[in-house]
């Protein structure tokens, strides 16, 4: 199925709680693989050192009901490409018009050339309990984080979206 126009709002949401809610354009839904397309929603600049989003920032996201990641291509206002934030996630629920996404804290990072691929945020992993308190979940995060790397290394990585 694709849609023209659809407006989903999509709810991040972190150790029971709802992070961040913004609007964004569903762009595709094949029942498996969503795609989206929504300005940058923070609150101004987020300097990671080794990428800013910014005001004018255009994040193309990508979720699946059947994988434990979602990818978000960045782009700057100009259409100039970033690269990729990868979230390790549950798989996305999409509910009526909300999409619901659980944010396991692993995330990785790849740049538009591909030559920074970084694993990000493994500390918080440890730290939030996961592994203690749904085994199954920070396996399934874990080997996520695996593959993502993997596919990030790849050339043709944004052939991997589909």
């Amino acid at each position: 199925m694709s849609a023209n126009s659809a407006e989903v709002s999509v709810v991040l949401v972190k150790a029971g709680r709802t992070k961040i809610r913004y609007a964004a354009t569903l762009l595709h839904d094949d029942g498996t693989r969503l795609a989206v397309r929504a300005p940058w929603a923070g609150d101004g600049v987020r300097d990671f050192g080794f990428v800013r989003f910014e005001a004018g920032d255009v994040f193309t996201e990508y979720y699946w009901r059947d994988r434990w990641y979602a990818v978000k291509e960045v782009r700057s206002a100009a259409g100039a490409l970033k690269g990729w934030y990868c979230d390790v996630t549950r798989p996305a629920v999409l509910t009526g018009t909300e999409l619901v996404v659980e944010d396991l804290d692993l995330d990785l990072w790849r740049s538009a050339d591909g030559t920074d691929v970084r694993r990000l945020d493994e500390d918080e992993f440890a730290e939030s309990g996961l592994a203690a308190r749904d085994p199954g979940a920070a396996a399934a995060a874990v080997a996520a984080l695996t593959e993502l790397e993997r596919r990030a290394h790849d050339p043709g990585f944004t052939v991997l979206l589909g």
